[in-house]
């Protein structure tokens, strides 16, 4: 057999040659696109509840559904306000509880709040984490936005 012989069987059987193995499409970006379609296949496979594999060739995979809450109005809100220093290394965090609402309007709220404040925060698991000891400063301010239970 010559060494070309051997590439075309493979080829035959549907497995690739090596020249087709350094053919690589690569999009605008410089990105090789057979990489760009395993990273969303990945994120797909995240979104999987309850299995990690399986054999049956028609089997339909559950996704996880995001519970989508309604924003109660401003002035039903109850939110409480804490100052926290313990598991932050020693730095201080005002933290805003019990917001109901969906996470683009609480996303919206801490982003107003830090940029009244002129400081640094996040939201994570419904609450809102503002740098600093801001309690007074931050009561005020919810209140002019109409949170009038804000303690």
């Amino acid at each position: 057999m010559t060494g070309t012989d051997w590439k075309s069987a493979l080829a035959a059987l549907g497995g690739a040659s090596d020249n087709e193995k350094e053919d690589t499409s690569i999009n605008n970006n410089g990105i090789n696109v057979d990489t760009e379609k395993k990273n969303k296949k990945d994120v797909n496979r995240k979104k999987r509840v309850g299995v990690v594999y399986s054999t049956n060739p028609d089997f339909g995979y559950a996704e996880e559904e995001k519970e989508k809450t309604d924003t109660l109005p401003n002035n039903q809100q109850k939110l409480r306000l804490n100052m926290e220093r313990t598991g932050r290394g020693g730095k201080t965090v005002t933290l805003i509880k019990g917001f109901v609402g969906s996470d683009d309007d609480i996303l919206a709220l801490c982003k107003l709040l830090k940029q009244k404040c002129g400081v640094g925060g996040s939201v994570k698991d419904g609450e809102i984490i503002i740098q600093g000891d801001h309690r007074t400063r931050l009561i005020q301010l919810l209140k002019n936005e109409g949170y009038t239970q804000a303690k």
